[in-house]
């Protein structure tokens, strides 16, 4: 369903069992980081009201995603670490030139979308299915949900926009640039690395 190349190492499950604090700051700062998105969406893209009226809402979704991780590291008696660079996605980014249109520059940013969100997904599936903690394993789950909706959103957003067979095919070799960073990943205590 998420079209992705290269599927996550199971044994990356065994580096965030090892490191869940971690794990939960760099998955709190995912979450901010995606509101931060949508916001940015919104502040660059204002003419287009049917993605103004989804990325609002996706703005209150992702900060309540937020605050409920950051609730599970406060349970835990943890504070929220501090924000590290993303490598996944400073890598991810890199692959369309920059410039061009608007509508080019707006299906761009949506095509990364979607693919942080399918990445996300999948590896929310991964704890959901792998973490011994059960009532982890059951936050993955009912998160990895919302990151298929969100994927699958962004996603219909750039075929709306763009033309349908050229964003199809920006979307394949996307997938494809991302398998490539993915072989060099899987070895971090991150959401995405």
């Amino acid at each position: 369903m998420l079209g992705l190349k290269l599927p996550t190492d199971p044994r990356w499950v065994n580096i965030v069992e090892k490191n869940i604090e971690d794990i939960l700051t760099d998955h709190a700062f995912c979450e901010q980081k995606a509101a931060s998105t949508a916001i940015s969406l919104i502040v660059s893209f204002p003419e287009y009201s049917d993605l103004v009226q989804e990325m609002t809402a996706l703005v209150k979704e992702e900060i309540s995603h937020f605050k409920m991780v950051h609730d599970r590291i406060l349970e835990k008696g943890w504070t929220l670490g501090r924000d590290r660079k993303d490598e996944y996605v400073a890598k991810l980014i890199t692959f369309f030139p920059k410039g061009g249109s608007r509508t080019t520059q707006l299906v761009h940013r949506l095509l990364y979308a979607a693919l942080i969100e399918a990445r996300s997904c999948e590896r929310f599936r991964l704890l959901s299915e792998e973490l011994e903690d059960k009532e982890l394993a059951e936050f993955y789950r009912k998160l990895m949900v919302s990151e298929a909706n969100h994927y699958t959103m962004f996603l219909g957003f750039a075929r709306q926009y763009g033309d349908l067979d050229e964003v199809n095919k920006k979307w394949q070799c996307l997938l494809e640039f991302e398998a490539e960073i993915m072989k060099d990943l899987s070895k971090h205590q991150s959401i995405h690395g």
